[in-house]
């Protein structure tokens, strides 16, 4: 597995991205999910529209901390543990510094 290098550039569009209560509130449905979550389960989570829904969906997904994958009629997204990692790991080297 290669290792994922974070930049300045890419660690500030995530940190963008993390900064909506609801972003988050997908990421962790999806890790309650053992990792996969089909975007219609999303209505039963969330208190948004549909087209709410799919906007916070494509910023999760342009930030890579998400990837889609197509099964049929819908659509099921996984946690990207390796973009995951590595930016926690280049806001620890802040720490460790």
């Amino acid at each position: 597995m290669e290792l994922i290098q974070m930049n300045p550039k890419k660690a500030e569009k995530i940190s963008k991205a993390l900064s909506d209560p609801h972003r988050l509130r997908i990421i962790q449905e999806i890790k309650t999910q053992d990792d996969i979550l089909f975007c219609c389960e999303l209505d039963k989570v969330l208190n948004l529209s549909q087209p709410s829904i799919c906007h916070h969906l494509k910023i999760l997904t342009d930030t890579e901390l998400i990837t889609p994958e197509k099964e049929g009629r819908y659509v099921k997204y996984r946690l990207n543990h390796e973009v995951l990692d590595a930016y926690i790991s280049f806001l620890q080297s802040f720490v460790n510094a």
